[in-house]
Formats: structure tokens, C-alpha cells, sequence
């Protein structure tokens, strides 16, 4: 069995989390939560930060049920 490449989302410490991490809680893929943040039409939205997007993690929570 492979390793989860990310930790459970309910041991997530980190007030964000990169791209990559956050598709993973969400099952999407990275393109699909940066078009969400280019045309802001997703469930949730990023913190923009120097040009990199993050993701709150209790926006994820929250929109997981977490």
C-alpha cells in the first residue's frame, strides 16, 4: 500500500495549505482550484500571497463536513 502523500486533513495544524494539498482534501486537481481562484466562482476561495495561492483549512473543513 503507497503512503498518503499528504497528511489526514483533520491533523493539519497549518492555518493554509498550498495548491497540491488542497486538491488533494478536495479530490480535484490543482487546475480546477486555480481556475476557482482566477474567475472566483468556486465553493471556496484563496488567500493570494506574494502571487501564490493558499488555501484555508477551515474552509476546506467546513466544506468537507470535517
Amino acid at each position: 500500500m503507497a503512503p498518503q502523500p499528504f497528511p489526514k486533513l483533520q491533523a493539519v495544524n497549518s492555518p493554509a495549505v498550498d495548491t497540491a494539498a488542497a486538491a488533494y482534501y478536495l479530490n480535484r486537481r490543482p487546475q480546477t482550484l486555480r481556475t476557482w481562484a482566477c474567475f472566483e466562482n468556486g465553493p471556496i476561495r484563496p488567500l493570494r500571497i506574494n502571487g501564490r495561492l493558499a488555501w484555508r483549512v477551515c474552509d476546506i473543513k467546513a466544506l468537507m463536513g470535517v
